[in-house]
């Protein structure tokens, strides 16, 4: 009889609303969607490894990590020992060994030079994202980058201290003068968070900034960048031609350095984006 078929038609058409307003409850955008159900279609879905860059901590990452979570990704953001560029990519790069399945490595500042030459030897990463970082060339020197940057204004206002390295031996670490921190780095925050951050910066030994970088995986894989119009730590220009020059997916935005931070809604969208073009 033809009521059946159209009864069953209708059950089909009223599944389907209710799952699209199911969707909708969770905040899942058309992509998110695609992006859910890859495992389903036999393409395991990545784990998120979020780096951090100098003066700062995992952390910094708080904003992206839960909205990353909130879609059902496994985040990792670890802690870089910031006493050299080899050391902390090397560190890395062992982490990422240890990760199964395939990864979307994403760094902001000095841990872009990190991601790109740990992911060098790291088979399993898909897909890197630069969020106001530096995407090093084979032989750059970060020193050396930022004295081209009109837009940074680091250098002067960074404080020299001496940590030990032995008995009776000592190196420099730098941080960031506190009074001049919000203005370099958090721009776009409150006064009183960017002074927080300010007070909790971690340092980077001086010498991480005289390391020649090695190979970069920017080379192998698909890459994303966010660069913010208002990065006066890394320096706007500088970042922005690093992206250019990797041929990265970029993604401008008004903002500070610390972007993750100020809009993690722009980067988590754009660590997404990333997801979904990862190489297979």
């Amino acid at each position: 009889m033809p009521i059946r078929p159209a009864r069953s038609g209708r059950v089909r058409r009223v599944g389907a609303v209710v799952a699209a307003v199911l969707l909708c409850l969770l905040g899942l955008t058309v992509g998110d969607q695609a992006a859910a159900s890859a495992s389903a279609h036999g393409k395991p879905r990545p784990t998120v490894v979020l780096v951090h860059g100098a003066f700062a901590d995992a952390s910094s990452w708080n904003g992206v990590v839960t909205r990353l979570q909130k879609r059902g990704y496994r985040v990792v953001a670890p802690a870089l020992g910031m006493r050299g560029l080899a050391s902390d990519s090397a560190y890395l790069a062992s982490l990422l060994s240890q990760i199964k399945g395939p990864v979307v490595l994403a760094g902001h500042s000095y841990g872009g030079a990190v991601i790109s030459n740990a992911a060098t030897t790291a088979p399993n990463v898909r897909a890197l994202v630069f969020v106001n970082a530096f995407a090093t060339e084979k032989g750059e020197v970060l020193s050396t980058v930022e004295k081209g940057s009109t837009d940074s204004a680091l250098n002067p206002a960074l404080l020299q201290y001496t940590y030990p390295t032995g008995p009776s031996t000592t190196a420099v670490e730098l941080l960031v003068d506190p009074a001049k921190f919000p203005a370099i780095f958090a721009g776009d925050l409150p006064r009183a968070q960017a002074a927080l951050l300010a007070a909790t910066q971690r340092p980077i030994a001086a010498s991480a900034f005289s390391e020649a970088s090695g190979p970069p995986a920017w080379k192998s894989l698909p890459s994303w960048a966010v660069v913010a119009t208002g990065d006066k730590a890394a320096g706007t220009d500088v970042i922005l031609a690093m992206a250019k020059r990797a041929h990265a997916h970029i993604t401008t935005v008004d903002g500070s350095h610390l972007i993750m931070v100020s809009r993690p809604d722009v980067v988590t969208d754009v660590i997404l984006k990333a997801i979904r073009g990862a190489k297979a």
